[in-house]
């Protein structure tokens, strides 16, 4: 006997449908698997088989032959367990297919039947949709994940005999349903805030400019003055995560298996602060069968690299191309994945080798050509795509004691929110320009024009300040966001003065 079952698979951060067939046969008993299906799948055949003898279902005693379509795409992973039992059931006479008709199935199974969450839901349930299936079977962990996709019915199953007893009209299951809206809308709290931080206005002047203008950032001071507490804090100050940027990034959460069980959608803004060891793999993302790394996690939202010189090298540098285009392709010989990465860059470092190049009480104890080498560790083109370099010193107790809580984090985003506005206005028809930090050549001449004393302030601060050329185009983006968060259109000399102060690197003091 034949029977057929959808479900669907992963490819990039999109799904599509994969028409399981079994045909129950004559000849030696044997499961075999076709279709491209990768060692998770060939598993799945002992997995399927055990789960159904022990859900007190009946083997078939001949040749059974699942095909996996369509066959010219390799297959992954242990989400095909379900819909293939329920094929089997189908083919054995176990299971009437009558209620299949327009539904996607999805689950693995465990030996004594139980379903366990699979990843890469969210996708499926948007697939599916799109091409008019009804319903959604899921496991109960991935059913909220599901049930955010409006117009899809999701049923929630436990195991598989509830599954078959469902299938069968002797088992009613209600549709799981969840308001996304308003998941989205109470989820999207941050617990760190910038009322926390105590002192170091300076650095979050500098971070209240990066975000309004969607620049990366440097920050550079001794260890110990809150350069990671101001970091956890960019994503409290960023322009809230709309609807359509909250799907993207739960799709490609959960694709990575990172989204908790019964969580519906990553509601905040994500950050990722990998470890200096991590790999190139790691970070952009890999394996035989490509998975996200953490540039794309941390898509939306804030990637931020504690301790910067640590990581390695060629680490550093495959960062650039995400930087740069927004996303990152991953090729292997039979597959090219494209993973979205439209991240901010916040990193961290100290002076020196020993953290106290610049200390006051004489501390450091690294020499000149230690120090070099240490900052030589960052090459000019990744500092070519960082606008920001701001200098992190240390709050003295007495000034920290005697300080009352800064400006909370809504505070904050109401004048980023209100700079992003006018910048949405004024690239409103370009299509790769969200931001000014996005801004070329062609739209800093069209954008960021200066007046005779701006353009006087500009030219002392390259030549007396020893500012590189790379610098030049840097100054005037942060000047233009500078300007946004004072509504001004024109750019003025303040605006100049207050953004050369933002190229640390770049000034003499640390050649």
């Amino acid at each position: 006997m034949l029977s057929k079952v959808y479900s669907g698979a992963v490819y990039g951060i999109d799904a599509f449908l994969v028409e399981i067939e079994v045909n129950a046969g004559h000849g030696d008993p044997a499961t075999v698997i076709v279709g491209l299906p990768d060692a998770a799948v060939k598993e799945s055949k002992d997995r399927v088989e055990t789960a159904l003898l022990n859900s007190g279902f009946l083997l078939h005693k001949g040749r059974t032959t699942i095909n996996l379509a369509p066959a010219d795409i390799r297959k992954e992973g242990p989400r095909f367990d379900l819909p293939i039992a329920l094929g089997i059931a189908i083919a054995t006479g176990s299971l009437a297919g009558e209620r299949l008709e327009g539904l996607c199935i999805t689950g693995e199974l465990a030996l004594s039947g139980a379903v366990r969450r699979v990843k890469g839901v969210l996708p499926l349930a948007l697939k599916a949709r799109e091409e008019g299936f009804r319903g959604l079977m899921v496991p109960v962990e991935n059913a909220e994940e599901a049930a955010v996709v409006e117009g899809l019915e999701v049923y929630p199953v436990g195991n598989l005999r509830e599954a078959v007893d469902f299938l069968n009209g002797s088992l009613e299951i209600e549709p799981r349903r969840v308001d996304g809206r308003r998941v989205f809308d109470e989820h999207s709290i941050y617990e760190e805030d910038f009322a926390d931080v105590r002192g170091q206005e300076y650095a979050k002047r500098a971070m209240e400019i990066a975000v309004a203008g969607g620049h990366n950032m440097l920050m550079i001071g001794p260890p110990g003055t809150g350069k990671t507490m101001l970091a956890r804090r960019v994503p409290s100050i960023l322009p809230p995560l709309t609807l359509e940027e909250a799907l993207e990034t739960t799709k490609i959460h959960s694709i990575a298996g990172v989204l908790p069980a019964h969580q519906a959608l990553v509601a905040h803004r994500p950050f990722r602060s990998p470890h200096h060891t991590i790999s190139d793999a790691g970070l952009l993302g890999g394996g035989s069968y490509p998975l996200p790394g953490e540039v794309s996690l941390a898509h939306h939202g804030v990637l931020f690299l504690d301790e910067l010189p640590e990581f390695h090298r060629n680490v550093l540098e495959v960062l650039r191309q995400p930087l740069e285009e927004g996303s990152v392709t991953i090729s292997r010989a039979a597959v090219s994945v494209t993973f979205p990465c439209r991240f901010m860059l916040v990193a961290a470092m100290n002076p020196c080798p020993c953290g106290y190049y610049g200390d006051p009480e004489g501390r450091c104890r690294c020499s000149p050509f230690q120090v070099q080498r240490y900052r030589n560790r960052i090459s000019g083109p990744l500092l070519d795509r960082i606008d920001i370099h701001v200098e992190v010193p240390a709050v003295r107790y007495r000034e920290l004691a005697g300080m009352a809580p800064g400006e909370s984090s809504a505070e904050v985003r109401k004048r980023v929110v209100a700079a992003r506005l006018i910048q949405q206005e004024r690239f409103a028809g370009a299509a790769k320009v969200h931001c000014n930090a996005d801004m070329g050549a062609r739209d800093l001449r069209k954008y960021c024009r200066l007046d005779d004393r701006a353009q006087t302030m500009l030219q002392a601060a390259i030549s007396e300040l020893n500012l590189s050329v790379r610098a030049y185009d840097r100054i005037l983006k942060v000047a233009r966001t500078i300007a946004d968060l004072a509504s001004e259109d024109q750019i003025g000399a303040d605006h100049i003065s207050e953004a050369v102060q933002y190229r640390s690197l770049d000034r003499m003091l640390w050649t």
